[in-house]
């Protein structure tokens, strides 16, 4: 939560793809924001299962692959006048050269599916594996949606105690005070009372473990009002499934963020049920926060 934490660069995954460019005009705005440069990736490979015939075969994909990021810059430029834009070509698959590029970013931008996925696919391949195994805070941005304001922006985020979501609270407040914004922090809370029959816990007051739940969920919020009083931070305790409680909340907000895995999820998950959910479902862009960033 330190103000000394300085952002060196935003990297936009840039495919030519309606998605990707949507992405790439978020970026531009976060690297205004954040007195940032903006690093345009474009990831060019072979994309059959047999060795590519001659080398020239390699190098006139390496070219179109230029040509496609080359483009990502002239439109960043023409968004933000004296950004610094640069661009990164490489060749390997589109998750692996975003995740190498994005050690030295502090932010990752990505269109919610790239050019050669389906368009009934809401979110796809890369990006599903990006956010689950990137070092950096994710913003995943999908076609169609509203622009966000750039002032006075509501940032929701969903907190569940766990130790992304509280990453991605601090997230949350660094994009509201970025965009003289507010944050709305959601904890999503299931009654054990209205289980049925047999898989009501025993012993239990209902009403006790929700005080606490309250309880728990204004501390872990405290520390960053006092960290950062400028931004507005308020708080919702809702009774319902997390999942349904964030999605809800983010109707007409700037941006849901949420953590990459949150309580119950394991090692092993990619991604946590509530996280899979809000990259689908949510009704504004998304950030995707791991519990602890490296570098």
């Amino acid at each position: 939560m330190s103000d000394q934490d300085q952002t060196r660069s935003v990297l936009v995954g840039y495919d030519g793809s309606p998605a990707s460019e949507e992405a790439l005009y978020w970026a531009v705005e976060e690297a205004r924001l954040r007195d940032a440069s903006l690093t345009v990736c474009h990831a060019w490979h072979w994309p059959y299962p047999f060795r590519p015939p001659e080398e020239k075969t390699l190098e006139v994909l390496r070219c179109l692959g230029a040509i496609v990021a080359d483009e990502g810059v002239r439109k960043a430029q023409s968004r933000a006048e004296g950004l610094d834009v640069r661009w990164h070509l490489k060749r390997g698959r589109p998750p692996a050269v975003l995740l190498e590029a994005s050690l030295d970013a502090d932010l990752i931008v990505l269109g919610a599916r790239g050019q050669c996925e389906f368009d009934d696919v809401t979110v796809g391949s890369t990006t599903a594996h990006v956010s689950a195994r990137a070092r950096r805070p994710v913003v995943v941005v999908r076609p169609g949606l509203p622009p966000a304001p750039p002032h006075g922006a509501r940032i929701v985020v969903g907190v569940d105690g766990s130790a992304a979501s509280e990453a991605a609270l601090g997230f949350a407040v660094q994009e509201a005070e970025l965009r003289d914004g507010w944050v709305e922090a959601v904890c999503g809370w299931w009654d054990p009372s209205t289980l049925p029959g047999p898989d009501r816990a025993p012993f239990i007051e209902p009403e006790a473990l929700r005080h606490e739940a309250i309880a728990r969920f204004e501390r872990t919020v405290a520390p960053w009002r006092a960290e950062r009083p400028q931004v507005s931070i308020e708080t919702k305790f809702v009774v319902e499934p997390p999942r349904r409680g964030v999605i809800e909340a983010a109707k007409g907000a700037t941006l849901l963020v949420v953590g990459n895995r949150g309580i119950g999820s394991t090692p092993v998950t990619l991604l946590g049920p509530v996280t899979q959910a809000a990259l689908h479902e949510a009704p504004c862009p998304v950030g995707v926060v791991p519990a602890k960033e490296a570098g």
